[in-house]
C-alpha cells in the first residue's frame, strides 16, 4: 500500500505562537535534524501586527545545542491574506526582512544539500528589526524522507 503524505512527512512546532513572537534581539526556532529528510520548510505565520518587521536567516548547525552555526542561503515565499501567493525568492546567507502588515505567512525552504559540511541540523533565526508585536509563531514541515516508509523519528533535541 502506498504511503500518504501524512505518513511520510514530519510536522513540528519551531516556535509556539505567542503575542510578541519575535521580540528582542534574536529569536531562534528549535533545532531540527535533516539526517532523515531531504527538505524542511519553516512556516512563519502571524495574524496581528501592523508595523513590526523581522530579519529572517537560516543557520546550519553542527548539533542540537548548537555548538557551531553558519548562516546559509535558502528559498522563501510570502503569502498574504487570504491566499495570495508571492513569487519564490532566493535569499543569501544575509536573509531577508519581512514586510510590515497583519495576516502573513512566509514559507522558508531549505534542502538538506544546502547545509553542506555545516550540518546536519538547521534552525531559523529571527531578529526583530521594527519593534511592534506580532501575534504568531513558526511551524515546521520536513519531507522527502530518506526511507520510503513511516518516519517517526524525533527531529529536535
Amino acid at each position: 500500500m502506498a504511503s500518504t503524505n501524512l505518513e511520510t512527512t514530519h510536522y513540528g512546532i519551531g516556535l509556539a505562537a505567542v503575542a510578541d513572537a519575535f521580540a528582542g534581539a534574536t529569536v531562534n526556532s528549535d533545532v531540527f535534524s535533516m539526517e532523515n529528510y531531504g527538505l524542511i520548510e519553516f512556516i512563519i505565520h502571524w495574524g496581528v501586527g501592523t508595523t513590526g518587521t523581522t530579519v529572517v536567516t537560516v543557520e546550519a548547525c553542527d548539533d542540537f545545542t548548537p555548538t557551531t552555526t553558519s548562516a546559509i542561503a535558502f528559498k522563501y515565499k510570502r503569502i498574504t491574506s487570504p491566499d495570495t501567493q508571492g513569487a519564490l525568492q532566493a535569499a543569501t546567507s544575509s536573509g531577508f526582512t519581512t514586510t510590515a502588515g497583519s495576516n502573513q505567512i512566509y514559507v522558508v525552504q531549505v534542502e538538506a544539500a544546502m547545509l553542506g559540511s555545516d550540518g546536519p541540523c538547521v534552525r531559523l533565526d529571527c531578529a526583530e528589526s521594527a519593534n511592534d508585536p506580532l501575534l504568531g509563531g513558526i511551524l515546521v514541515v520536513q519531507s522527502q524522507p530518506r526511507y520510503g516508509h513511516d518516519v517517526t523519528v524525533v527531529s529536535t533535541s
